[in-house]
């Protein structure tokens, strides 16, 4: 598949992150790639630092900004059969991510591919403990459910002509084309071998706002869904007791007291609130959701690859 490969990255004002994800592509396996950036109106370095690696800039204004919306942009301007996604603020951390992400498309029923996330060591620890829950270190090559995240994904363009992500969403436009795709038959692969750092740095407002939009949108995905007060009530003290436990069990758990209690409560507090919207996206919501101001585990599995050495 060498060659036959584009890179969508969506981005915002990431001037602090991108040069670390397009310095990681560099030092790729597969260097025969196209590199697309859908900028929404960064006012930084952003567009400039992509340029400077060589990626073709597709602009959308911030007006007309969804998830979805974005990544058809992107999409549209890919030439090659394959599309892997990035956001701006991840960076992989083997030189084999991209390879390892487009194996199993060798499967002509895999439509979807996606990798493992952790995060830097400065992520929230309950942050921390989410990627392990949802990204584990033993990979699927035909999942059951159509959950992935376009943080770190691949698809066929040949599907995605059939099918372009739904641009009404305020978020999960990722698990929406999954779920498609396994209505028509088709696999989606989860492969723990591409792994990324994902970079999130957000305040208490960040975390309700993510968890708000996202459960609105799987809402409309699935009608069914529902989160009830007692839900929230459960939820929330399960996890936060898991989080205490397991950050006692590494001797972290006093520098992690704080944003342990703040991030479970907010993560289902957005959650709840959610559930009980619509998914219409108001200029308001829009500007809270897409462009808010703010912006190891020991026994994590180590593979017999050399990792990519970060110069900052």
């Amino acid at each position: 598949m060498t060659g036959n490969c584009s890179i969508v990255i969506r981005a915002y004002n990431e001037e602090k992150h991108i040069g670390r994800l397009l310095e990681g592509i560099r030092q790729q396996t597969i260097r025969d790639m196209e590199i697309i950036l859908v900028d929404s109106g960064s006012t930084d370095g952003t567009v400039a630092i992509a340029e400077s690696f060589g990626a073709r800039v597709v602009h959308i204004p911030s007006a007309e900004f969804t998830f979805g919306r974005s990544l058809n942009f992107g999409v549209r301007e890919a030439t090659r059969d394959f599309v892997v996604i990035a956001s701006a603020h991840v960076y992989p951390v083997y030189p084999d991510w991209i390879e390892s992400l487009l194996r199993p498309f060798e499967d002509e029923r895999i439509a979807l591919t996606y990798g493992k996330q952790r995060g830097p060591n400065s992520a929230k620890y309950s942050e921390q403990q989410i990627y392990h829950q949802w990204y584990p270190d033993t990979g699927s090559l035909d999942q059951p459910t159509a959950f992935c995240n376009n943080a770190n994904a691949a698809i066929r363009r040949s599907l995605w002509e059939r099918h372009p992500y739904d641009e009404t969403l305020t978020g999960l436009e990722d698990v929406a084309w999954g779920k498609w795709a396994k209505e028509q038959g088709y696999g989606i692969a989860y492969v723990p071998e591409a792994e990324i750092i994902h970079v999130h740095d957000e305040s208490p407002r960040g975390v309700y706002n993510r968890y708000r939009r996202e459960a609105m949108a799987l809402r409309k995905i699935y009608p069914e869904a529902n989160f009830s007060i007692y839900d929230f009530v459960r939820m929330t003290i399960t996890n936060i007791i898991s989080d205490l436990w397991h950050a006692a069990r590494e001797r972290v758990l006093w520098r992690n007291l704080a944003s342990i209690l703040w991030f479970r409560f907010m993560q289902f507090h957005g959650t709840r609130m959610g559930h009980r919207e619509t998914s219409l996206v108001t200029p308001q919501l829009r500007e809270t959701f897409y462009y808010a101001r703010e912006r190891k585990r020991k026994d994590e599995k180590q593979r017999d690859v050399e990792p990519i050495r970060y110069q900052s």
